[in-house]
């Protein structure tokens, strides 16, 4: 059967079950009330003063009763400094569990020891919102057994309220944590900023361990997530390195070209009719991205416009702004930058938010809902403004759904910025590789040799042209790199569909195929 933007989609898959092909933004997501198969909390009632310590991770996961067939969660607010998920892992396995359901907010470099248990049949599934390094090479090729999910941020809690995903097991890392489970990320050695992912896995999974590596005195405060969803505390001598929480990826690039589509993307934001008192804004952690914060700062600055909110994923950055006056607050889902972190702490306007607030499209309050503009990165575009942060040049699966789709839907403004080619590869194609975010939701696209407007939005094009902004018809700007680079070879791919993406809604927007030969 094919879905909305034509790809073929299976009715069903096993071990996955039936499938829903993707309809359009907003076509499957009912207003009112939606049917759900809410996850019951285990009854767990505690004797007074039981403590809840264990002396080490491995006496806790035992106390939880693991069993094969599991689903396993994690967050991953420390991404590639995480040191919490692989111990459990390799705890399970120790114990002989088999056939687990991994479900990780997100996988980094971090957990590229995860291969091998792919590889043995212990881990046979995966729900993410992304996968990379050596993971997603192996992935690629066939090597999880049934096919990875890669949903978004609001889509995992969506899948979390519904029943798609049921957690069993949740151990989440935290910076701070007193000895019933009431937990922080915005203090300690390890301090990572906000706990949005874990409060959700806290919330909803049969059996939930808290691991730090900074047990402090009872209560904990500020406490995230509270003690009534914990069933055990261990305190380890570290639950990873911060300092990687930081990339290249989350640092204002240098690179001139990129400052230059930075610049283009703030100057049409300038004139969309968007930049004005109150407005609110996101951000994705690219480098290119950061850059377009820096410029309209400088804008904000030179106009006097104080915004309303930012949200989404914190950087420094957008700490600066909130305390320099730019915005009145920023409702933080995940801090980018263990920088953050003291913000989170000492600001009342810096507020930590659950990711059911941030994106969850069946609740009557996502902040994705109240966002005006939004500024997202791409690896690859095509002619409808379908986008893919996925997969890589060769097929690969690399990258990060993210809030990519959540934010594009709920936005009045959504632009995406990505250079005209990187190398020799055009990054404007007939077909991207694979649609994560739908043209439809997707009003502009900046790159250094013009600016794209979908055609859905004939006003906008209008505006930006009246401002002397450099408006070009996507075709013709794929044309005119493909002379410069040439067409690129086909994807060798096979026919084993080894992930499919998950659009918020819980429908199939597109299918990805392993890799033959991965380079």
């Amino acid at each position: 059967m094919k879905n909305a933007i034509g790809v073929e989609i299976p009715e069903y898959i096993e071990g996955l079950g039936k499938l829903e092909p993707f309809q359009g933004v907003w076509k499957s997501i009912i207003e009112d009330e939606v049917p759900s198969t809410n996850i019951s909390r285990t009854l767990k009632a505690k004797k007074p003063h039981v403590s809840k310590l264990c002396k080490n991770l491995e006496e806790a996961v035992k106390r939880c009763k693991p069993f094969d067939g599991m689903t396993v969660t994690c967050h991953h607010h420390l991404r590639g400094g995480d040191g919490v998920l692989m111990q459990t892992i390799k705890i399970l396995d120790e114990m002989g569990i088999k056939d687990i359901t991994l479900a990780s907010s997100s996988l980094t470099s971090a957990h590229d020891g995860l291969v091998s248990y792919v590889e043995k049949g212990m881990i046979t599934r995966i729900f993410t919102s992304g996968i990379r390094g050596a993971l997603g090479d192996a992935i690629s090729v066939g090597k999880l057994k049934y096919p990875a999910i890669i949903h978004s941020h609001g889509g995992r809690v969506r899948d979390f309220l519904t029943g798609r995903i049921k957690p069993d097991l949740s151990v989440l890392a935290a910076s701070a944590a007193d000895e019933e489970g009431n937990a922080t990320g915005a203090h300690g050695p390890s301090a990572f900023g906000s706990m949005g992912y874990a409060d959700i896995d806290a919330r909803y999974s049969r059996n939930v361990i808290i691991v730090t590596d900074n047990l402090v005195e009872y209560p904990c405060v500020p406490c995230t997530v509270r003690q009534h969803f914990i069933d055990y505390v261990v305190k380890v001598d570290s639950i990873g390195d911060a300092t990687k929480i930081a990339s290249g990826t989350t640092r204002i690039t240098n690179s001139p070209m990129d400052l230059r589509i930075a610049r283009i993307a703030a100057t049409v934001i300038e004139h969309s009719g968007l930049f004005k008192n109150g407005m609110s804004f996101q951000v994705g952690a690219g480098g290119a991205s950061l850059a377009v914060a820096k410029f309209l700062r400088e804008d904000m600055k030179r106009k006097n416009i104080i915004g309303s909110f930012m949200i989404g994923g914190v950087t420094s950055y957008g700490v600066d702004m909130l305390n320099e006056g730019l915005f009145h607050s920023i409702f933080d889902v995940q801090s980018f930058d263990a920088a953050v972190s003291s913000s989170v702490l000492n600001n009342p306007n810096h507020i930590e938010i659950s990711c059911d607030q941030y994106a969850n499209p069946n609740n009557c309050g996502s902040m994705t809902n109240k966002l005006d503009v939004v500024v997202l990165g791409a690896l690859e575009v095509d002619v409808d403004f379908n986008v893919n942060v996925i997969t890589g040049s060769s097929g690969e699966i690399r990258g990060a759904s993210g809030g990519h789709s959540d934010t594009a839907s709920g936005a009045n403004l959504t632009v995406v910025v990505c250079p005209a080619f990187r190398g020799r590869l055009p990054i404007v194609k007939d077909r991207v590789h694979t649609v994560v975010t739908p043209g439809e939701s997707v009003d502009v696209i900046v790159t250094e040799r013009g600016v794209c407007v979908n055609p859905a939005k004939p006003n906008l094009a209008a505006k930006l042209k009246e401002a002397g902004v450099q408006v070009v018809d996507i075709r013709d700007l794929k044309e005119e790199v493909e002379k410069m680079t040439g067409v690129p070879a086909e994807k060798q791919l096979g026919d084993q569909i080894v992930g499919l993406v998950e659009y918020r809604d819980g429908t199939i927007i597109d299918v990805i195929y392993n890799v033959k030969n991965l380079s």
